[in-house]
């Protein structure tokens, strides 16, 4: 059975790599390693079809070193114990032992401290390779003793360089005669969002379907029909998913409408749970909104509701409308400013007592014990307000978290809050 287009254009030689070439110049700790001086473990970080396999087997071939992979989905501490074993004999044969791990923040803790010591020794050469970001996922012991290399996806001009290669060297695409036409060409590396992988593939699918036709040539037609069922780049949970958070709720606190709802767009159609988004605008609506717009949180449950009724895709139209809307409101994020202000006093003041006349007095004991004496009721006094009474604990003293801003509804709330503070520093002065 032919092995997939990608499998079968796997660089031999560093010279057929294409892309990383800030990693891969002469003279950088991979290049030498790859040129089989300065054999180091390492962790590859990137994105998929970036070529973190491909690499590692380029290091263990150019190093003359024994080659064993794992996968850290399938694989325990077990089979890295019988790794270990092996590459213990090979040390008294003078011969290095690369252990690749794929997918290694799959690892738990206990499992990366199982070849964390043979890491230390020089027993095994760890390469691992990740989609995520290593930092938060591996050991700081094991990140100490790896150097980390990001890989980045392919440029579109990377992956035309990749198209035209696989079509002048594949025998079994020089053998069918298939050519592309430089539309097309075009197309397939936009649409490959980057992964080497992916464009093989599509590039593999594409040329089966122009073969049986008339001229042999691939067209935007036949990208067309292979890309209609393919599935978004969109990485749930992974650095990339919240890489794309980010920029929508970036896009939304600076009131860009139309890049918020391409990022929003770009992650329900990549497969994001449209309730985990809801969750984040109503996040984005406290945060970034806040007073200055009130009616956002409503907007947003509102949408949320429309959505369960609706369901996908129609419902989705109502996520549009909600992010827009939080697009183009008024922004404050003084609520969440004065949050994290009383949070923190609340935290190094905990025991703090409850001011007598703020206290509740629902027994005969409670009342003896003067709860409640001298509370004044504010719906009893001019305009709601008594003014200059304290409701902070007499060690924490009066304090102001809440500073509305100059934008929205907070215009109003702060001529008010001016107003009554005024009033409480007049009453305060004649007590």
């Amino acid at each position: 059975m032919l092995k997939p287009l990608a499998e079968r254009l796997r660089p031999k030689k560093l010279e057929d790599v294409v892309g990383q070439g800030h990693i891969l110049a002469s003279g950088q700790p991979l290049y030498n390693a790859l040129k089989g001086d300065g054999l180091h473990s390492m962790i590859l970080w990137g994105p998929p079809g970036t070529g973190k396999t491909t690499l590692a087997k380029l290091v263990c071939q150019t190093s003359k070193s024994d080659w064993y992979q794992l996968s850290a989905v399938s694989s325990g501490v077990k089979d890295i114990r019988n790794i270990i074993e092996l590459a213990k004999n090979n040390l008294k044969l003078n011969t290095a032992t690369i252990l690749f791990i794929d997918e290694v923040h799959r690892f738990n803790k206990a499992q990366q401290d199982a070849f964390l010591p043979y890491v230390e020794d020089g027993t095994i050469c760890l390469i691992g390779a990740t989609t995520e970001n290593p930092a938060f996922e591996l050991n700081n012991a094991l990140l100490s003793r790896a150097r980390v290399y990001v890989l980045k996806a392919l440029d579109e001009d990377a992956l035309d360089k990749l198209i035209l290669h696989a079509l002048q060297r594949d025998e079994s695409l020089i053998s069918s005669g298939v050519s592309i036409d430089d539309d097309a060409r075009a197309m397939l590396a936009k649409v490959a969002d980057g992964d080497a992988r992916r464009v093989l593939g599509f590039l593999e699918t594409a040329a089966d379907l122009a073969q049986d036709a008339d001229g042999k040539i691939i067209t935007t037609k036949h990208i067309n029909a292979v890309i209609s069922v393919r599935i978004p780049h969109f990485d749930k949970g992974g650095d990339h998913f919240y890489d794309q958070i980010s920029a929508l709720h970036k896009a939304v606190r600076g009131t860009n409408p139309d890049a918020a709802l391409y990022w929003a767009m770009r992650m329900l159609q990549g497969g994001c749970d449209p309730h985990y988004l809801l969750r984040r605008l109503l996040r984005m609506a406290s945060e970034d909104i806040g007073n200055a717009d009130p009616r956002a949180i409503g907007l947003v449950t509102q949408a949320w509701g429309a959505y369960d009724r609706l369901g996908s895709p129609e419902g989705e139209l109502s996520i549009a409308q909600v992010v827009i809307y939080l697009a183009v409101a008024p922004k404050s994020n003084a609520v969440y400013l004065a949050t994290k202000q009383a949070a923190g006093v609340a935290r190094q003041s905990p025991a703090a007592d409850v001011p007598i006349h703020l206290r509740n007095a629902p027994t005969k004991l409670a009342k003896s014990m003067q709860h409640g004496k001298d509370y004044r009721y504010a719906h009893d006094e001019e305009n709601a307000f008594s003014a200059g009474q304290n409701y902070f604990p007499e060690t924490v003293g009066e304090m102001i978290f809440y500073e509305p801003v100059q934008r929205g509804l907070e215009i109003k709330i702060a001529d008010k809050l001016r107003d009554l503070r005024m009033k409480n520093t007049r009453a305060q002065s004649k007590s």
